[in-house]
């Protein structure tokens, strides 16, 4: 279905009915449509915070896909999760109801802004769509915000604004940024990766490529120069201002730190623009803070806003988050699934002078695990010992044949856990004064962090 024909449904007095209603990026959705005059009923599986919540503002949330809920809707809203044969979206095609995927919807929306910032790139998007929410919100411009994690900051992943900026954090997975409509679009880094849909390398630089050409002339695509497959991806292209730490139409000068904590100026053009101390440490979100900072830039918000925006930013819900302690240990959470991630993680994590690094890992789906086998066994040998659950499924079977007990055994020293319950336990066990333990990956490991500091009575 072409995606310029959901402008012609999403309009005030239509009805919309979402299926899955009560994921991270549809919830926002349910309320801004609401807030733009239409009509809005919604399912899902099962109750919620988010279910109850969308109630509240008077959105009719049904338990369950039944298909006489989508009687009486003018479109169906779906996640990409949600096919074909679910009975609700089996029943809408049948009654030749217009059927959408999410992010046609948050196209859609993205037109009737002035402003839109896309951030998106292989790894860094939430820590830097947060770093421009608080950015935003400093100078008081009233944005509407769409982050894939929590942010302290607004209690939530998301914000629904009256101001002319709309800023979301943008995915490559199964091309759905292509649907968006940016005005600055930020490319972080570009890496081989989501290759149970992508090819190969080169498919996910034609698909950034595409993304970048969305902006138009009177915009601008803010592109990190010191990653190759980045600027291999925009070659030749117009409109493109590039950032990065040591150069870069934005980079960073003066750079100190303090206890592993940055602080630093922004060049744009060799002119110091703003002057930046972050709350956060590591070198990997220098280079968010400056994307962050680029971004407000083009848009006009003055260098103070955004010291004081990014002043502001101690880490998005899962980057880096500390849980508490346990037996004198200090727990930190963190969502890194690619190996230059995790990379980054265990060099700002051994820069910060604990005795000893323990990184708990769970690899996320069985493709991206084979895919990148050897960059993952390379990058956790990086941590003073390594603890592995078993490989987060997500949406895959596991027809490739791996398992963490593979990885474990390339790892010296590193050990595969049979189950969560004895990998709190190992941790509990090796946990002393002076340690960092990081649980880390995108699955549900946070759950053995969170365990750990109820275990030591010390939870933050």
């Amino acid at each position: 279905m072409a995606i310029d024909r959901i402008h012609d449904y999403l309009i005030p007095g239509k009805r919309a009915h979402l299926v899955g209603i009560g994921g991270v990026s549809m919830s926002p959705l349910a309320e801004v449509l609401k807030g733009e005059g239409i009509q809005i009923t919604g399912s899902d599986m099962k109750e919620s915070d988010t279910v109850q919540h969308l109630r509240s503002l008077g959105i009719p949330v049904v338990i369950g896909h039944l298909p006489e809920s989508v009687e009486g809707a003018d479109l169906i809203i779906r996640t990409a999760a949600v096919h074909d044969s679910n009975p609700e979206i089996a029943a809408a095609l049948a009654k030749g109801i217009p059927v959408f995927e999410r992010a046609e919807a948050w196209g859609s929306i993205m037109r009737r802004y002035e402003n839109a910032v896309c951030i998106s790139g292989t790894h860094g998007k939430t820590s830097t769509t947060s770093m421009c929410t608080h950015i935003a919100m400093a100078a008081s411009i009233d944005p509407t915000v769409m982050i894939g994690g929590t942010l302290p900051l607004l209690g939530t992943g998301h914000r629904v604004g009256k101001g002319d900026t709309i800023i979301l954090e943008s995915c490559e997975y199964c091309n759905s940024f292509l649907s968006f409509y940016p005005t600055v679009a930020v490319i972080l880094n570009i890496e081989a990766d989501h290759l149970d849909f992508f090819e190969d390398l080169q498919d996910v630089e034609k698909s950034f490529r595409k993304f970048a050409d969305l902006v138009p002339p009177t915009g601008a695509v803010l592109a990190n120069c010191e990653d190759e497959n980045t600027m291999k991806a925009l070659e030749g292209k117009d409109n493109v201002l590039t950032f990065g730490v040591k150069k870069g139409d934005f980079h960073a000068a003066n750079l100190t730190w303090d206890h592993g904590f940055p602080t630093f100026d922004v060049l744009w053009n060799g002119k110091p623009s703003a002057h930046i101390t972050l709350q956060v440490p590591g070198m990997h979100n220098v280079q968010n803070a400056i994307a962050a900072a680029a971004s407000a830039l083009v848009l006009g918000v003055s260098g103070e806003a955004i010291a004081r925006g990014l002043y502001s930013y101690h880490g998005a819900g899962r980057r880096f988050e500390y849980k508490g302690t346990v037996k004198g240990a200090k727990v930190y959470d963190d969502y890194a699934h690619h190996p230059s991630e995790l990379k980054a993680l265990l060099n700002m994590a051994s820069s910060l002078g604990y005795k000893r690094v323990i990184c708990a890992f769970q690899p996320h789906t069985y493709t991206r695990t084979h895919a990148l086998f050897d960059e993952f066994a390379q990058v956790l040998q990086g941590a003073d010992k390594v603890f592995l659950a078993e490989i987060f499924a997500a949406r895959e079977k596991n027809e490739v044949g791996i398992s963490s007990e593979d990885l474990a055994k390339v790892v010296p020293g590193a050990k595969a856990a049979p189950s969560l319950e004895v990998l709190t336990d190992w941790l509990y066990d090796l946990a002393s004064p002076g340690d960092l333990i990081l649980t880390v990956g995108a699955g549900v490991l946070y759950t053995v962090a969170e365990e750990l500091v109820r275990r030591g009575g010390e939870a933050e």
